[in-house]
């Protein structure tokens, strides 16, 4: 009986998925619950699992085609047997026979075996053959049975062989002179010259230019999940009043903060003390400072959230992702690092689940770790900011009227500026600031 194969609810805003790769092919036997094949969504990549074991018998959608949740894509006949699992358990009935018995070989194949034949040093040579026989000693000798030694000059090709002389006379009298079997022997090795060399020469741009054009494009069906990256994009381009304000932190206490308790912080959590779990911990705190950066806009209302969930913007294998950090406030160091981490890795793998990349409340985007100096990053509606991070630089500030250099990184805000002024924003920024370049800040909650 044949057993549909259907597309699974992915999340409740989720209608239409993408066919990514099929896993398993049409008379392919896969096992219950065995992943089948992988879709994609705006959000993630799922694996699909087999309903039942059996053999796939019909694939009604391809690669890149799109289906809607629940629509069978499909079929597997779950009254197959795994043939294949029940061959390599079936005994060996032949004994410790591995090679098969040796074939006599009749006169006629003896014969035909001493045709005279060239051989190509591509072809592998027969067991037993003495490799240092040449290609023509052994041909002389399949073809008459006797061994006979080739001369020097029957080694050299004809077309590089010095011409012969009719008699002595010539050889001696008129020296290195023409042949005598063809006068214009010149012409013709001049000409075969010619052609060898023309052949060797590289074709010119004018030559090679068609074929060479065939491969300067090449055309990729657009991913489910970049063209919602586009869609939401150009929606808050679109959407809302889109502002950026900028500042730059000196990273020089963290940095040192960090290098004095790195190895105990590693050894204690069993992961690395980032710079991500500090930001992380200094938005929540601004966040309560400034509300409005917390809130969005719905309707003619504005949605005030005492929560925070930190979207954290990490580079995928199909695209940009933003897993949800839930519920940050009361998280330590340690449990960010880690969540961040894991988050990082599964992105890399599209491993993350469509639940973990809904909702949010603010976003932390960390274009630094690819070398970012400054950006203007954009917001993910329906969220009102987010805060952009960048390459720490050293370079020469004024301390207390000294030049000196400093690890400095330029951060910037973009944020609605229907729902939140300057003001908000610039304060928002300033106290990230503030606990940054203080980090005791944090633990004191001033």
């Amino acid at each position: 009986m044949s057993v549909a194969v259907k597309i699974p609810e992915v999340g409740e805003s989720i209608s239409e998925v993408a066919i990514g790769e099929w896993l398993k092919h049409e008379g392919d036997f896969v096992e219950r619950d065995e992943d089948v094949v992988v879709i994609e969504t705006d959000k993630a990549t799922v694996e699909v699992p087999a309903p039942e074991a059996g053999r796939v018998v019909k694939i009604l959608k391809k690669a890149g085609d799109t289906a809607s949740v629940n629509e069978v894509i499909a079929y597997i006949d779950n009254s197959a047997t795994n043939d294949a699992a029940k061959a390599s358990a079936k005994p060996n009935n032949r004994g410790d026979q591995s090679e098969p018995a040796a074939r006599k070989i009749t006169g006629t194949e003896k014969n035909e075996s001493a045709s005279p034949r060239i051989l190509t040093p591509e072809r592998a040579k027969p067991d037993g053959q003495d490799q240092n026989v040449q290609p023509s000693e052994t041909s002389d000798q399949q073809s008459t049975g006797e061994t006979r030694e080739i001369s020097e000059e029957e080694k050299i090709p004809d077309s590089l062989q010095a011409p012969k002389y009719q008699n002595a006379h010539d050889a001696t009298e008129k020296g290195p002179a023409r042949p005598a079997a063809n006068r214009d022997v010149k012409p013709q090795i001049a000409e075969r010259a010619e052609e060898n060399l023309q052949s060797l020469r590289p074709q010119n741009d004018a030559q090679i230019s068609p074929r060479a054009a065939e491969h300067r494009e090449e055309i990729v069906p657009m991913s489910q999940l970049r063209r919602k990256i586009a869609e939401r994009l150009v929606q808050a381009q679109q959407t809302a009043a889109l502002l950026t304000t900028f500042n730059e932190i000196d990273m020089t206490s963290v940095i040192e903060l960090r290098r004095r308790h790195r190895d105990a912080f590693a050894e204690k959590h069993q992961t690395k003390l980032g710079f991500m779990s500090f930001f992380v911990k200094a938005t929540v705190d601004a966040l309560k400072l400034v509300p409005e950066v917390n809130a969005e806009i719905r309707s003619n209302n504005i949605v005030y959230r005492n929560f925070f969930d930190i979207g954290i913007a990490v580079g995928g294998g199909k695209g940009l992702v933003v897993p949800v950090l839930r519920d940050v406030e009361p998280l330590g160091f340690a449990e960010i690092e880690k969540a961040i981490a894991d988050f990082a890795r599964r992105a890399e793998q599209n491993k993350l689940k469509p639940d973990e990349l809904q909702g949010g409340t603010f976003t932390i985007s960390n274009g630094g770790i690819y070398g970012s100096l400054l950006s203007t990053p954009i917001v993910n509606p329906p969220q009102s900011a987010i805060l952009g991070l960048h390459a720490i630089e050293e370079r020469p500030v004024v301390r207390a009227g000294a030049v000196v250099i400093r690890s400095m990184m330029y951060v910037a805000l973009t944020y609605d500026h229907r729902l939140i002024d300057g003001r908000e924003a610039v304060t928002f920024l300033k106290h990230i600031k503030d606990l940054i370049e203080e980090p005791a800040r944090m633990l004191l909650q001033i």
